[in-house]
């Protein structure tokens, strides 16, 4: 079983910024796509961004694009959300996810194989 350890969460007012972090084992995340998802109270999970597992591609959601950068750090098996100009909109719990191997964000965003257990993000206006 692999544990995705997520921190960074909090509240904010709007306009402001949060960087979420997920670290994985090394040796999984070598080989994994990473990324982010976030469900809002009453509403279904989405997808939010992607990096490919060697950090060469990433995809991001229409409504994060522009303010949301999604990063990975290989020294420390971390992945980064950066998140800026945040709206209330962004509230919701952030769940971190991965995927072996190379296969793009197509399938990571249909199944991925591993969740962190989430971390709450608030956005006051």
């Amino acid at each position: 079983q692999v544990r995705l350890a997520e921190s960074g969460g909090g509240s904010v007012q709007a306009g402001g910024s949060l960087r979420l972090s997920c670290a994985a084992p090394r040796r999984q995340f070598s080989s994994s796509s990473m990324g982010w998802f976030r469900q809002a109270p009453g509403q279904e999970r989405e997808f939010v961004a992607h990096s490919s597992f060697d950090g060469t591609s990433t995809d991001y959601a229409e409504s994060v694009k522009g303010r949301f950068t999604i990063s990975r750090d290989s020294a420390k098996s971390t992945v980064y959300l950066q998140m800026n100009n945040l709206k209330p909109e962004d509230t919701a719990v952030y769940y971190c996810a991965s995927k072996f191997g190379g296969l793009g964000v197509g399938p990571f965003r249909r199944q991925p194989d591993y969740w962190g257990q989430g971390t709450q993000v608030t956005v006051s206006s």
